[in-house]
């Protein structure tokens, strides 16, 4: 059995990564569910998400030899998810990686994967970045302008507008991972798609 996959994306200042970590939280020690962590061309010291922070040689290198299941280039960094997470699907485990809408569309036809788009309205995007301070003002204005550029379209898309309170976002996004893997068409699906 191949377990499934959950794309997360979304613009910058959608807070992906609060909602991913307080779901992660929330969820039970026993869920079959496990959340790939990024390798980015990004200082670990700069805040944000946990990520593994790789030299552009480092990630080159990587990349050169196949370790990576996606990997895409954003913002001036490169972003990498390890082949790890093969392994975890072939247990049969939820995988949920964070992801790009733009890099989506290379992997949309992925079997066993299912998109997570978490957006904000643009004023709440704006504040966020703001408040951050990891980019500078230019920085944070290009951001925000590639927030409505990459429209994401997709019959199983599952949409999270996170502009309340962060726990109903990831009770929200908690409850589509059991519907996932509680769904018959999920599990068939997993069943007769080959591992990766």
């Amino acid at each position: 059995m191949t377990g499934p996959l959950v794309y997360v994306m979304g613009p910058s200042g959608a807070g992906k990564d609060s909602v991913l970590e307080r779901a992660r939280n929330m969820l039970s020690i026993d869920a079959p569910v496990v959340f790939a962590h990024r390798y980015i061309t990004r200082p670990a010291d700069v805040g944000g998400e946990n990520h593994v922070a790789l030299s552009r040689a480092e990630f080159a290198m990587r990349r050169a030899h196949g370790l990576f299941a996606f990997h895409w280039h954003a913002h001036g960094n490169d972003y990498g998810i390890g082949r790890e997470i093969d392994t975890w699907r072939a247990a049969d485990l939820t995988v949920v990686v964070s992801g790009s809408r733009e890099h989506y569309e290379k992997v949309a036809g992925n079997a066993g994967l299912h998109p997570v788009l978490i957006t904000a309205p643009l004023d709440k995007l704006r504040a966020r970045l703001a408040s951050r301070g990891r980019e500078s003002e230019a920085a944070a204005a290009s951001r925000l302008q590639r927030s409505e550029a990459y429209a994401v379209s997709d019959p199983r898309l599952v949409t999270i507008v996170n502009d309340g309170a962060l726990e109903a976002s990831a009770e929200v996004f908690i409850r589509a991972l059991a519907t996932l893997r509680s769904s018959p068409a999920a599990r068939r699906r997993a069943r007769s798609a080959p591992a990766r």
